[in-house]
């Protein structure tokens, strides 16, 4: 049997990722049970067992604990699973294989629950658009490094509206019928209708 070794590196990320689910899972704990505006952070860091300083090593606000949930690990994925595409397949194509993968992380009972909690506050909600921001960025980004040539930068950044846009439908119509499909088939029908129309 092969053993794998961890350098100090994947050992320090492994902690820091533990300590972060912890923080985020207590949190929305509270958040359930008291509700959000009457959790303090005191609550949170004594349910996690860490100080103040040590919360705002890992996060910066209470509103963080809600973003860590609703998309899980989705961002930080979002780079390395797409640069694992096949750059034959269209920009569209490639973000849709991408998005399909990628679904189980925002299908957790815990990202359900976050996202309630996100939508039913108004300076939550304009976080969570930020997030979207973000994560088209990061998408563009990735675009441009499997298709390099700055002449296609543009239209590159316009699939990665696109595409970002189609996964937020998708999520929409997954939230608006409880989920009663896996979030691959609503993405599917988003990437499906997105398709249908660019040939109108």
């Amino acid at each position: 049997m092969v053993e794998i070794e961890h350098t100090p590196n994947d050992l320090r990320d492994r902690k820091r990722q533990v300590t972060l689910d912890r923080i985020a899972d207590a949190g929305l704990k509270l958040f359930i049970e008291n509700g959000y505006e009457a959790t303090t952070l005191d609550a949170i860091t004594a349910a996690s067992g860490i100080s103040r300083r040590t919360f705002f090593y890992y996060l910066k606000s209470k509103e963080d604990v809600l973003l860590a949930h609703e998309s899980g690990k989705f961002p930080q994925a979002l780079r390395p699973t797409f640069l694992k595409q096949s750059p034959e397949l269209s920009p569209i194509a490639a973000a849709r294989k991408t998005f399909v993968t990628l679904a189980s992380m925002y299908e957790t009972k815990e990202s359900i629950l976050a996202d309630r909690i996100l939508r039913s506050i108004e300076t939550l909600r304009l976080r969570k658009e930020a997030l979207l921001v973000q994560m088209e960025d990061v998408l563009a980004e990735a675009m441009y490094e499997m298709w390099p040539d700055p002449a296609r930068r543009s239209a590159l950044r316009m699939d990665a509206m696109l595409a970002i846009g189609a996964l937020r439908i998708a999520k929409e119509h997954w939230r608006q019928e409880e989920a009663a499909h896996p979030l691959t088939r609503y993405i599917d029908e988003a990437f499906d209708l997105l398709e249908q129309t660019s040939k109108r």
